[in-house]
C-alpha cells in the first residue's frame, strides 16, 4: 500500500472521521465503522485533505485533467483544495468548476461557477463519498449541457465496497452506468488492512473484535 494511502487512513482517524462502533446508515444497515466527512472542519484538514485527493488522482489516472469539478455542496471545498494541491504539489494549474443548485438569471448567469468548460476539456469529479450515485446523475447533464467535455474520472475519498439496492456497489454501478472510471482515495479493506491490531496515538482502533464485525458485516453486504 501507497505511504499517502497509510498516511489519509491514518488523517482520518485523528480527524474523527472514520470511527468505529455501533452504527446505523440511512438505509437501515447496523454498520460497524462510520465515515463523517462533515468532521473536515479546519483550514488545515482541508488543505491536508486536499493533498491526499492530489496523489491518488496523480497515482491513479495521472493528471491529464483540465477541470476538477464539485458537485454542491460537499464536493465545492474539494475541488477547490485539490487544484490547489495539484498546483502546489506538482505545478499543474487546473481549472475549478461547481454548481448552482439554481440557475442565476443575472449577472454572467448559467449553473456553472468556476472555469467556464469547453468542448474536449478533461474533467474529473471530485466527491467526498458515493452513496445512491444521485449527485453524479444530477450534474452529469449539467457538465454536458456546458460543453462537449470528457469525464475522464469520479474520485471519492472511501469505497466502502458494499452493494446498493442490487449486487453492486455504489461505485460499481457508477461505471456500470455512465462508463466513467470510479475510484476511491482507500478503500475499506485497505483500511482494515492498515489499521488491524496497529498502535495508533497509544491505543488499537481496529482490534479482533472490530475486525470481526467488520468481516460479518462485508459477508452480509460486501461485494
Amino acid at each position: 500500500m501507497q505511504d499517502f494511502k497509510k498516511e489519509f487512513i491514518e488523517f482520518m482517524v485523528r480527524s474523527g472521521v472514520l470511527t468505529f462502533g455501533d452504527f446505523t446508515t440511512k438505509s437501515g444497515r447496523k454498520t460497524p465503522f462510520f465515515i463523517n466527512t462533515g468532521n473536515y472542519d479546519s483550514g488545515g484538514k482541508i488543505e491536508r485533505l486536499g493533498r491526499f485527493y492530489a496523489q491518488a488522482l496523480h497515482s491513479e489516472i495521472g493528471l491529464d485533467i483540465d477541470v476538477l469539478y464539485g458537485p454542491a455542496y460537499k464536493g465545492i471545498p474539494l475541488a477547490v483544495t485539490t487544484a490547489a494541491a495539484i498546483a502546489n504539489l506538482y505545478g499543474k494549474d487546473l481549472g475549478f468548476a461547481f454548481n448552482r443548485k439554481e440557475a442565476k438569471d443575472h449577472g454572467e448567469g448559467g449553473l456553472i461557477v468556476g472555469r467556464k468548460l469547453k468542448d474536449g476539456d478533461k474533467v474529473v469529479i471530485v466527491e467526498d463519498v458515493i452513496t445512491a450515485g444521485t449527485a453524479i446523475r444530477e450534474n452529469l447533464p449539467v457538465l454536458l449541457g456546458a460543453a462537449k467535455v470528457n469525464i475522464k474520472a469520479v474520485i471519492v475519498s472511501v469505497d466502502r465496497m458494499e452493494r446498493g439496492t442490487g449486487p453492486l456497489s455504489a461505485i460499481q454501478q457508477v461505471e456500470k452506468d455512465y462508463g466513467i472510471r470510479t475510484f476511491a482515495i482507500v478503500t475499506i479493506d485497505e483500511v482494515v488492512e492498515h489499521l488491524y491490531n496497529r498502535v495508533l496515538d497509544g491505543k488499537v482502533i481496529l482490534d479482533d473484535t472490530i475486525k470481526d464485525r467488520i468481516d460479518a458485516y462485508r459477508a452480509e453486504y460486501g461485494v
